[in-house]
């Protein structure tokens, strides 16, 4: 009787692992993409048959409250706002053509023409002669102006070639400072690379170059693809703000278990074939708690508050798994709300260090550049070290360079050279 037990539980933990093997890859997946995750499950097993979720129009999935309540003015304009994918690269690069970089109205104004003349890969080719007679400007000043893109995400973006798009880069990398000689010498030689083989920084130079986007805008040269949210949350006809999972949306899983033979390869498949149900039911599950729990921590943005602090190990606490599984969970996932279509990671910071957050230190840092001597501005360093006092962390100088590039502040020389000029 024991030994009947035991291999009973062999068995359940053999499916349980079975179905978490399945789960992790669906659970990170996009629920766009969620076909396309589960196609080596199926092409592997003639038992499946998949019947996708997109066969139906989107808007009819959709409970009316999350339409009705989006800030969107046409029905057209209101469906596309929940799946609209990423922003474009002019959208991001219009967020960043204001102060500090481009504080006066001439500034912007070539910041704009810069931004209207790039060219398939991102390079400025506008006619900068004919625009500054035109604006009554120096072409220098042109220059100047253009250069401060060195500044602007993507990196490398508005340069008028992979050189200069690459001493853009450079400036942004975190390459030592005896290696930096030789890389600019490098970006102006690049057809006679390996000439400079020998030298002792070589290595380093080439590890920082190989990093850098070649084009500039390579990222953004591809269509986005449409994004399907994972939650609706939206408030009932009770007032109650309601949860609901885009499952008309998931791929509907058919296991043709009519062959009428008796034999461990049908029963294998059968076998597999539940395991990869059980793991798409798992999946629902799991974002459906999260989704929960983001309600319960974030109801006052869902009343028209504001997004509160909420790391990924208190989720993770609170439904018993493991902080990198919520972290798998929240990747490539939306929510389309009455606020529009937001991503899962929108709803939280990424814990440090236990309760220190990086949205506490990035608002510490804006805080600290606003109070900072004009004459003799904080380096990275500098920063760095007040920052580990104060939250008592251990983190280093490239995260504050991170968060600075986040956040639109220049390096410590840069902010001089606008403090001087009166630019900010």
């Amino acid at each position: 009787m024991a030994s009947l037990r035991q291999t009973k539980s062999v068995q359940n933990k053999h499916k349980l692992s079975d179905t978490l093997r399945n789960w992790l890859p669906i659970l990170h997946s996009s629920l766009s993409d969620l076909g396309k995750t589960m196609t080596p499950f199926v092409e592997a097993n003639p038992l499946i048959e998949i019947k996708s979720g997109y066969e139906e129009d989107f808007e009819k999935k959709i409970p009316r409250k999350v339409i009705s309540r989006t800030v969107s003015n046409s029905r057209t304009e209101q469906i596309e706002a929940l799946t609209i994918a990423h922003k474009s690269l002019y959208d991001i690069l219009d967020e960043q053509l204001e102060a500090p970089l481009f504080p006066t109205p001439i500034s912007q104004r070539i910041a704009q023409y810069v931004v209207a003349n790039l060219d398939e890969f991102g390079y400025y080719e506008g006619n900068t002669k004919e625009f500054c007679q035109k604006n009554a400007i120096e072409v220098d000043f042109f220059e100047k102006t253009r250069l401060r893109f060195a500044h602007i995400e993507p990196l490398g973006i508005g340069a008028k070639d992979l050189a200069e798009s690459f001493l853009f880069q450079l400036d942004n990398s975190q390459i030592s400072n005896e290696a930096y000689s030789l890389a600019i010498t490098i970006i102006n030689d690049i057809q006679n690379i390996y000439n400079y083989s020998s030298h002792e920084y070589f290595s380093e130079v080439m590890h920082t170059l190989s990093s850098f986007k070649n084009p500039p805008n390579i990222e953004y040269q591809e269509e986005s693809a449409q994004i399907v949210p994972d939650l609706l949350i939206y408030l009932n006809d009770e007032n109650h703000i309601e949860v609901k999972l885009n499952d008309a949306y998931y791929p509907n899983i058919i296991i043709n278990a009519d062959y009428g033979v008796e034999h461990d390869f049908v029963k294998e498949k059968i076998k597999e074939a539940k395991s990869l149900v059980d793991a798409l039911d798992m999946r629902k599950a799991t974002l459906y708690k999260v989704g929960l729990m983001i309600v319960e921590y974030q109801y006052d943005f869902f009343m028209g508050g504001q997004i509160m602090p909420l790391t990924l190990k208190t989720l993770a606490d609170e439904l018993g798994h493991n902080p990198s599984t919520i972290s798998r969970a929240i990747a490539n996932k939306y929510i389309a709300c009455d606020r529009g279509l937001l991503a899962m990671k929108k709803f939280f910071t990424i814990a440090i260090d236990e309760d220190v957050s990086n949205a506490a230190i990035k608002e510490f840092l804006i805080e600290l550049i606003k109070e900072e001597s004009r004459e003799k501005p904080l380096s990275d360093m500098k920063l760095l070290y007040i920052i580990q006092e104060k939250f008592k962390v251990k983190i280093v100088r490239r995260t504050i360079a991170k968060y600075r590039k986040q956040l639109n502040i220049l390096g410590s020389s840069e902010r001089k050279k606008l403090y001087q000029l009166g630019l900010s």
